[in-house]
């Protein structure tokens, strides 16, 4: 369509600057007046703009466009709502001042209030949804503490619990058997299988390897039946867990997008929790005791078989499929209102255009290559990446595989070390619930940065406790510090990387990109679980726990200057923010974020001012049948921004 935006081979006009006086950190630059032709390079954003694509439109060119597409897409019978979703997604801030046919009815304006004034107010479905596919973590948190508990147990019967280089190595791979399964292969069927069965097709595919290997691994009678149960099991893990945040990234409003996308992160910790409890319970069952505890995850999965039945297919799937009907009649099922999801629909399709335009489509072998040669998709693919290996540098997964042996290590019996396992378990799982109401205030980024330096010292701090001579104090002083280290955690590094990685990767890349960000979480989870007896054993607890700390420091480095934050932003609308350049990025984080941080909490200036990256473009189009509602430049605080209201293109509430 002749009037719909293009995308710049050669990038902005230069027009436009950031504005160079200091704003404060929550407030953004709007820019209001710009021509629709005025394009965004969507692989080198030099001006770290962020553009509704349906700004600046004339309201009757819009109309057209509208019933063009409702002719177009089988949706006809919707053309009048659509109508008005179109203009509230081009007006997001004044749809009540909409006149004429378009008008909307009080039903309508309540919908889009309680946006911003109930944003949790959602249908039973969406949580539904939420809740079903993220219960098939569960299995994975509680794998890990099945083993944790087991591995006390079952290498003597195995004969591979002596001392010896192989021993130690049969020991570690036993354990990370579901991490390879994961990384070498589940990982990388997520793009063709979503591709044939989409969200929910893919969810139900995964549990069956979640169900008969978990099963299965608790009559085994030598270490390879055990390992190939396990691998196979890991099939299903890494399918699941390239799919389900995906899955709810993209049926969730993006005001509270982080806050469920991380019921992932908070079905595993209630798993590692579970787990560990189980392990406890049946840590007096004789000869089977192990047996149980390496069974046992299999329940989780069986509610997952059953309930992702009644949930609805993605509509963005449907959209990629351009099954439009479909998309429909899943999202009205995911929102309170037709008039919400005629406007995210015909936003996110018109953002679509912009994509297809840079990113055709492509064979699976190609789409892996180019998550490293497309320059929007290869920055989403460095934070991606860089935020899933933290989350194994961090060394999480040391306590959560050998918590049992390391608490036993520290002097405690059999049933002490289960006792202070199930102690972790449960501050991991306590502690993740806050990140319910931070991950969307604060923001994936600030909690990292915050929470790595106190993963650092207190992994640290755990290590040096174990020279204390044996003794109660010993013993207390090393739990306190582990718990303390999964305090930190489990509202950062914990729920950030599945939700981050399921937000960055454009519709057209999201499950390529997705299974290669998982792979390279459970690929280095793997390898830490075959080395990580050697490192104990030639390192000692101390030099381990000190290794790790050091990785945090590295981590929080590569966050730093790698991981742009996404909160509050549609999954759109975060093309724009991969389209500036890592250098530009961390640039400002070097010449602005720096020394505002040094003013603000080391001079203790609280008059220190940040000056913001990204300019959000506003236009006001034509509402009403009146003409532009003004030019010039307009800066908004988030609070005047939470009380004009969502809608697509609002920077605190938006739609889908």
């Amino acid at each position: 369509m002749p009037d719909s935006p293009t995308i710049s081979d050669t990038g902005t006009t230069g027009n436009e600057k950031l504005s160079s006086e200091p704003r404060g950190a929550t407030e953004h630059h709007l820019e209001i007046g710009r021509s629709a032709d005025d394009p965004v390079d969507l692989n080198a954003n030099l001006e770290a703009r962020i553009k509704n694509p349906l700004e600046g439109i004339p309201r009757d060119q819009l109309m057209l466009r509208v019933e063009a597409f409702c002719e177009e897409k089988g949706l006809a019978q919707h053309v009048q709502l659509f109508r008005k979703g179109a203009l509230v997604a081009q007006n997001p801030d004044d749809y009540d001042r909409i006149e004429g046919t378009e008008a909307l009815d009080e039903a309508e304006k309540k919908a889009l209030r309680d946006e911003v004034e109930h944003k949790w107010r959602l249908p039973a479905k969406l949580f539904l949804t939420i809740a079903t596919c993220s219960i098939g973590a569960a299995v994975q948190g509680w794998d890990q503490t099945g083993t944790n508990g087991a591995n006390i147990f079952f290498p003597d019967i195995y004969g591979i619990g002596g001392t010896s280089t192989r021993d130690k190595l049969l020991l570690g791979l036993v354990n990370a058997g579901p991490y390879l399964g994961s990384a070498l292969c589940g990982c990388w069927l997520s793009d063709p299988i979503n591709n044939l069965w989409g969200r929910r097709g893919v969810i139900f595919f995964s549990a069956h390897f979640c169900l008969w290997p978990v099963i299965g691994s608790a009559f085994c009678h030598t270490w390879w039946e055990q390992l190939i149960c396990r691998l196979f099991m890991g099939v299903g893990m890494g399918v699941k867990a390239s799919t389900v945040p995906i899955y709810a990234a993209e049926n969730s409003p993006a005001s509270i997008r982080g806050a469920l996308v991380m019921s992932w992160q908070m079905w595993t910790a209630f798993g590692i929790m579970l787990g560990t409890a189980f392990n406890l319970a049946v840590w007096s069952a004789g000869d089977i005791n192990w047996r149980l505890m390496l069974g046992a995850p299999f329940i989780p999965a069986v509610p997952l078989l059953v309930l992702i039945y009644f949930c609805p297919e993605s509509p963005r799937w449907y959209m990629k499929k351009n099954r439009y009907g479909k998309a429909w009649d899943a999202m009205i099922r995911l929102r309170n209102h037709p008039i919400q999801v005629a406007r995210d629909i015909f936003y996110i399709h018109s953002q679509l255009e912009l994509e297809e335009q840079l990113l055709r489509n492509s064979w699976y072998f190609q789409r892996m290559a180019e998550l490293f040669t497309i320059p929007r998709v290869r920055r989403a693919t460095l934070a991606a990446f860089t935020v899933m290996i933290a989350q194994q540098m961090c060394g999480i997964n040391i306590i959560a595989f050998y918590s049992t042996t390391i608490f036993k290590d520290a002097g405690q019996d059999d049933y002490q070390a289960l006792l202070a396992s199930f102690g972790f378990g449960l501050v991991n799982w306590l502690f993740a619930f806050p990140a319910f109401w931070t991950i969307d205030t604060f923001g994936r980024r600030s909690l990292l940065l915050f929470t790595f330096p106190q993963m650092t010292w207190t992994l640290l701090a755990a290590g040096l406790c174990t020279l204390l001579e044996q003794g109660t104090a010993r013993t207390a002083l090393v739990a306190l510090f582990v718990y303390l280290f999964a305090a930190f955690y489990s509202p950062g590094e914990g729920p950030v990387p599945f939700t981050y990685s399921a937000e960055v990767f454009p519709l057209s890349h999201r499950e390529v990109g997705m299974g290669f960000s998982v792979a390279t979480c459970l690929f280095w989870a793997a390898v830490l679980g075959m080395t990580f007896p050697f490192l104990l054993e030639s390192l000692g607890t101390v030099g381990a726990f000190g290794l790790y700390a050091g990785f945090n420091a590295l981590a929080l480095v590569m966050i730093f200057f790698w991981v742009p934050e996404t909160k509050q932003k549609t999954l759109e609308e975060l093309d724009y923010v991969f389209a500036v350049p890592t250098r530009k990025f961390a640039g400002y984080q070097v010449r602005h974020v720096l020394p505002w941080w040094f003013k603000r909490w080391v001079l203790w200036r609280r008059e220190a001012k940040l000056r913001p990256l990204y300019t959000i473009d506003h236009h006001q189009g034509r509402v009403g049948g009146e003409g532009r509602l003004g030019s010039g430049t307009n800066t908004l605080s988030e609070t005047e921004r939470e009380v004009k209201g969502g809608g697509v293109g609002g920077e605190t509430v938006k739609g889908i």
